[in-house]
C-alpha cells in the first residue's frame, strides 16, 4: 500500500514538473530574445499542455486555488489557439 502511494506521488510530481517546465519554456523563449511569439501556435500549445499537466497536479494534491489558476490559464491559451487556427485556415483558403 505504501509503495503504491509513493509510486502514485512520483507520477503526480512528474506531471507537475513537466507542466511547470512547459509553461516556463514558453515564458523564457518569449521574454528573452523573442524566440517565440505570444501569437504563435507553439507558445499557446506549450501553455495549454503545461496548464493541463499542472491542473492534474493541483487536483492530485487538493489545491483548489492552483487548480483554478491553471484552469483559467488553459482556457485562455485554448481560446487564443482557436483564434490563431481560424486565422491560419482563412489565410490558406
Amino acid at each position: 500500500m505504501l509503495l503504491a502511494l509513493n509510486i502514485f506521488m512520483i507520477d503526480v510530481i512528474v506531471f507537475g514538473i513537466l507542466g511547470m517546465a512547459l509553461i516556463l519554456i514558453a515564458f523564457v523563449l518569449n521574454e528573452i530574445g523573442g524566440r517565440i511569439s505570444r501569437d504563435s501556435v507553439e507558445y499557446n500549445a506549450l501553455n495549454i499542455f503545461g496548464a493541463l499537466f499542472l491542473s492534474y497536479y493541483a487536483c492530485s494534491i487538493g489545491s483548489i486555488p492552483f487548480l483554478i489558476l491553471n484552469s483559467v490559464w488553459f482556457l485562455v491559451a485554448a481560446i487564443k489557439l482557436g483564434k490563431l487556427s481560424k486565422d491560419i485556415i482563412h489565410k490558406g483558403a
